[in-house]
């Protein structure tokens, strides 16, 4: 009998914590105000709703971890012990933890708190993990460079250690998420929290100006930059350039080369927003939970605490389902992929996973059906005399099919007739901001709705 893993979502408020939980999470984490890599865009910067984050998992029977994972400069040394002593006494279920000497320190003061090993600390083979063990951690959270294989073989060589994986969400352009960029453009240090996610920015291409000769080679080459730059710059994008036929070099196609991929070439491709060369595609792993859970691993961790409400209970769902799937035998329903893929994203990738893809097996890198897509519409948020109030979070009109998500089940129907909030017909709910009623039964209160495409 093969066990059931923990399937771990990230806290970015109370809301999200318990749409993870209502939809099949068994753990969350959240970053620790002022030491962890979750500063930004964090509704539990504060004791308090760090204190009520706790304390509501914990009446769910769920578990609460808490982030409290940078590399401290000296300077927060002063402080650290003094500003962790009443999270302690918050009694989080454990401490996600990178750096050796704040892990130390730790041990030392309350050597009964369990520490989870960080993603940043970058455990990548076995030695690694029995070095944690012996300095008492309870659990490593792997590098999101390993194959399965590697994953494998260090559950062998570490039967005692609880392992945990990333399996959906972003990727970072560095290696494990230790990177530089927002730190040099913005003076913001990623490794210290407060990463702007600068490789996600939306950067133009500049044109070339070219030289007299028109010799590809001499060009003066402006490098690309990110978008507040050009805007300052009053510079045009090089899409427009081309629209307009307004350069010399603009119907020339953009390729780049990597010096160990010789004659592999890429096009540096731009559209109206821009081109996202650094950006990388997110992680989607769902069809390897099967794998996952055959070789042991302990905890499955989704990525995203400033997704939407909408993004956790989807992929909560989607995740149990895959758990529940693998632990009772069941094949991997592929439609799965299908409900991933209305959550926004910029392409998935299975990361790592898999070092070569080939088509002697299933091939999951494009096996969603076009059938299965879905955008995020809404949020019921109250039903009176069969009349379901929406907040209305993207454009939705009479006649579409609506996907009914509800921790009951789910399931669909055809949108007939739709009020306004004072009671007139509309035919359109016109986007964000909007409140309208639609026919729906009591019993999917606070229900979540997309619109197949």
């Amino acid at each position: 009998m093969l066990s059931s893993p923990e399937l771990l979502l990230p806290a970015g408020s109370l809301a999200k914590m318990h749409a993870a939980f209502d939809y099949g999470a068994d753990a969350v984490y959240a970053g620790q105000p002022r030491y962890s890599l979750r500063v930004r865009n964090n509704d539990f910067s504060t004791l308090d709703a760090l204190q009520e984050g706790i304390d509501g998992a914990h009446a769910r029977g769920k578990q609460f971890f808490v982030a409290s994972n940078i590399f401290a400069h000296n300077a927060k040394l002063k402080t650290y012990l003094r500003d962790m002593e009443p999270v302690i006494n918050m009694k989080p279920d454990a401490l996600i933890m990178a750096d050796p000497g704040l892990i130390m320190m730790v041990r030392d003061k309350w050597p009964d708190v369990p520490v989870h090993l960080s993603v940043q600390a970058n455990a990548v083979n076995w030695a690694d993990v029995k070095f944690w063990h012996r300095m008492g951690l309870t659990r490593v959270i792997l590098s999101r460079e390993l194959s399965l294989d590697e994953i494998e073989e260090i559950r062998q060589q570490c039967p005692e250690m609880e392992l945990e994986v990333f399996v959906h969400g972003a990727l970072c352009i560095a290696y494990s998420g230790r990177c530089l960029l927002s730190g040099y453009f913005n003076h913001r240090d990623p490794n210290q929290g407060t990463c702007t996610n600068s490789c996600r920015w939306d950067y133009q291409v500049k044109n070339a100006a070219e030289d007299a000769t028109g010799d590809l080679g001499r060009m003066e080459v402006i490098p690309l930059n990110f978008q507040r730059a050009i805007e300052e710059a009053d510079a045009r994008p090089f899409s427009t350039l081309h629209q307009e036929a307004r350069h010399p070099l603009a119907d020339r196609p953009y390729l780049i080369e990597e010096a160990q991929r010789p004659g592999q070439l890429m096009p540096i491709i731009e559209d109206e927003h821009g081109t996202y060369i650094m950006n990388s595609k997110d992680l989607r792993a769902v069809e390897h939970i099967e794998r996952l859970v055959k070789i042991g691993v302990n905890s499955l961790k989704v990525e995203g605490r400033t997704k939407s409400l909408f993004y956790a209970a989807r992929t909560a769902q989607v995740y149990r389902r895959a758990i529940d799937d693998a632990v009772a035998g069941r094949p991997f329903d592929i439609s799965l992929l299908g409900q991933l893929q209305g959550l926004a994203n910029r392409g998935y990738t299975d990361g790592f996973y898999q070092r070569h893809h080939t088509q002697a097996h299933q091939n999951y890198m494009r096996g969603a059906s076009e059938a299965d897509r879905s955008q995020y519409v809404g949020d019921v948020i109250g039903v009176e005399n069969g009349w379901a109030r929406v907040d209305v979070k993207n454009r939705f009109s009479v006649g579409d099919k609506i996907e009914v998500m509800h921790p009951s089940g789910n399931h669909d129907i055809t949108l007939n007739r739709m009020l306004s909030d004072d009671g007139n017909e509309i035919s359109v709910a016109a986007g964000s901001g909007h409140i309208v009623r639609i026919e729906l039964g009591a019993a999917y209160d606070r229900a979540l709705l997309s619109r197949y495409l």
